[in-house]
């Protein structure tokens, strides 16, 4: 059996390494800054959950205390938590090097280090923190999630339309997908070093959905769906996040390692959308 530590094992991505760590019968910390409350959603039984704040330090060190690994499926979306984003990976692997852990991956998003947008920045720089560390360290870089799609549809149907980005194509994933390459990565037996004196091992791997489309024909499944009535609309995106759609780095045709497609997520959510 083998400790693991989940940091941001609430998130969605988090909470599905939780419990799949868990039915796969392993031993699992999960680090956040909000605790779920006990039996409700975003909970997973037998699992033990720290309050622990990576920006601060503070309960880290009991949170990451006996871990064999570290899984990082943090995220810091804006103002501090964006800001401090590498900062806070770094007191975790800290922490974790304390503890005698030997092993963290971190989950990221793909081309992050292609982009000038502000929170695909903060990825690429705690990417390079684990670079560093001195632990044996492994990125997940993963295309965006299905959820992205129905979450970005939803919120113009409220004003009776669908919204298209114009000229962006997607590859939306699992995130039980995602963090089932997270766990496999971390229980897998790190890489020999070339020689006795290379040292610690970083690893980048990556994962995207099964499927390539237009942001339009996601937009028809999703009326599917749901049923909706919207009028579908094209629409430009500026700025440095239409450039990186534009330019189609937000998909891995070489890495569709995902199985779950967009429209079955739909119908295994359909009543959450």
């Amino acid at each position: 059996m083998t400790r693991i530590c989940v940091a941001g094992g609430t998130g969605q991505v988090g909470r599905e390494v939780v419990r799949q760590a868990v039915d796969a019968g392993h031993s699992v910390a999960v680090l956040s800054r909000n605790l779920p409350v006990a039996g409700a959603a975003g909970s997973t039984a037998d699992a033990e959950y720290f309050r622990a704040d990576v920006t601060t330090g503070e309960g880290v060190a009991a949170a990451v205390a006996g871990a064999d690994v570290v899984v990082d499926c943090l995220e810091g979306r804006s103002g501090k938590a964006r800001k401090g984003f590498a900062d806070g990976g770094a007191r975790l692997l800290a922490a974790a090097q304390d503890a005698g852990t030997a092993k963290a991956v971190m989950l990221s998003i793909v081309n992050c280090d292609r982009s000038n947008a502000a929170f695909y920045r903060s990825k690429a720089a705690k990417e390079h923190v684990y670079a560093l560390s001195g632990l044996d360290t492994a990125v997940v870089r993963a295309t965006q999630f299905h959820s992205l799609l129905a979450m970005m549809f939803g919120a113009g149907e409220k004003l009776r339309i669908i919204p298209v980005i114009r000229r962006a194509r997607f590859q939306p994933v699992s995130p039980a997908d995602v963090a089932m390459m997270l766990l496999e990565t971390a229980l897998a037996p790190s890489p020999p070093p070339e020689s006795p004196s290379a040292g610690p091992r970083h690893r980048l791997l990556t994962i995207g959905g099964p499927q390539i489309k237009d942001m339009a024909d996601f937009a028809r499944e999703w009326q599917r769906s749901t049923g909706s009535k919207g009028h579908m609309v094209s629409l430009p995106l500026p700025g440095a996040m239409g450039r990186y759609l534009r330019a189609g780095l937000n998909v891995v045709p070489e890495a569709r390692h995902g199985k779950e497609t967009f429209e079955g997520w739909l119908a295994k959510n359909a009543d959450s959308l």
